[in-house]
């Protein structure tokens, strides 16, 4: 006999750690790898649509 489910329910708690201690160093330390963080994205996003265009082109 087959088991369907009707409702899923996930729930999750994210904690880098610091547990409430925002302190200007801190902030000023995560913008910088927020900041990072954003500079590979923006760099792996340019190689995969140089990629794409080149397969486009062929």
């Amino acid at each position: 006999m087959p088991l369907e489910i009707r409702e899923l329910v996930i729930k999750a708690s994210v904690n880098d750690g610091e547990q409430g201690q925002n302190t200007n160093q801190s902030q000023a330390a995560n913008y910088t790898d927020n900041r990072e963080h954003a500079d590979i994205i923006a760099a792996c996003v340019e190689q995969v649509l140089a990629i794409l265009k080149e397969q486009s082109e062929r």
